[in-house]
């Protein structure tokens, strides 16, 4: 297993090249010389905005107005990295529809902002805790409190991805603002080393992560209100590939109905409200009528909808979305085909 030692002006770290002959595909390398000249680079996302300079001299009014004309670019910027987002879509679906599941990998904001999507997913979706998971350097705690120094442990990325037990069935996708993110990149490498598909987020042109990645989304947001603050610019247009990424897949999964939650989880009132809000909207009901559905249906909402569709018991509706894995669409379509 080859070593590669690399200086940066900023940081000494060991980058391992993680190869394994657990899979015949094939691990990109790069030479030590190489490695530390990509490491070197300067960043688009670290230069100085010259459209900001003078931002702590202006009004609040007007330094609000600097801000919100920088993010306007995001959206153009995630624009422009459409096709490989939808490339990215349709290639996690493939591996989940075999059972796979989605990991996030990341540090600091990039981090964060993964384990904010993957929390998010059960709850909206309706789909079990594993499918979607998310690594962040530093563990958990570094939710809420920074822990700098673990992104620069390749070591430590590729011990969690072996700890999650990452196959060739699963997905593993990296994040980070600069692309070459320590951590992440050790992560990706050991993920592709187990076969597993690996998608790179980053906000350089050229990062280096795409060197151990299948799918690279890479928009290009530039330099920060405040040079290398990369939770501006580049965490919203993370987000907003991650916000497409997930929801993308679970529509291509069946885990909405048309653009309605079908599948979500009703968790409290809040959301025994929302439930109640679509049962009237997509049957023309009462609320009065949506309410005794949904308890006849043991507040499931997936299962109400079913039994309203296709006029089955509870049971049945249940039995029907459990075969085809929780989309409603196929269990409504495969009792209707049952009845002809």
């Amino acid at each position: 297993m080859p070593v590669f030692e690399v200086l940066d002006s900023h940081f000494s770290l060991v980058m391992l090249a993680l190869m394994s002959n657990q899979t015949d595909k094939e691990q990109p390398m790069l030479e030590p010389e190489a490695l530390e000249a990509s490491l070197e680079t300067p960043l688009v996302t670290e230069q100085v905005n010259a459209s900001t300079v003078d931002i702590d001299e202006l009004s609040t009014m007007e330094m609000v107005r600097r801000i919100n004309d920088e993010d306007k670019g995001v959206a153009s910027a995630v624009g422009k990295e459409l096709t490989h987002i939808a490339e990215a879509i349709d290639a996690i679906t493939a591996r989940l529809r075999q059972g796979g599941r989605l990991f996030y990998v990341g540090t600091g904001t990039s981090g964060r902002l993964g384990v904010l999507d993957a929390v998010e997913c059960p709850p909206t979706f309706g789909i079990p805790a594993e499918m979607v998971q998310a690594i962040i350097a530093g563990g958990y705690d570094a939710c809420w409190r920074a822990v700098e120094v673990a992104e620069d442990d390749p070591r430590a990325a590729a011990a969690a991805i072996e700890a999650r037990g990452v196959t060739e069935h699963d997905v593993v996708v990296g994040l980070a603002a600069s692309g070459r993110t320590p951590f992440t990149i050790g992560a990706l490498e050991k993920a592709g080393s187990l076969g597993a598909l690996t998608i790179g987020i980053a906000c350089n042109p050229d990062p280096l992560l795409a060197a151990w990645t299948d799918i690279c989304i890479a928009p290009v947001v530039g330099p920060e209100v405040v040079a290398g603050s990369t939770r501006l610019k580049a965490g919203t247009a993370q987000k907003m590939v991650l916000n497409m990424l997930s929801t993308g897949v679970m529509i291509r999964l069946g885990y909405t109905y048309g653009n309605l939650m079908g599948n979500l989880r009703l968790t409290n009132d809040k959301l025994r409200r929302r439930a109640r809000r679509i049962l009237q909207r997509q049957f023309q009901l009462g609320e009065d009528e949506a309410q005794r559905l949904l308890e006849e249906a043991e507040w499931d909402l997936k299962a109400a909808m079913v039994m309203r569709e296709t006029h089955v018991s509870l049971a049945e509706a249940q039995s029907a979305l459990a075969a085809v894995n929780f989309s409603i669409k196929r269990a409504v379509r495969a009792l209707e085909q049952k009845k002809e």
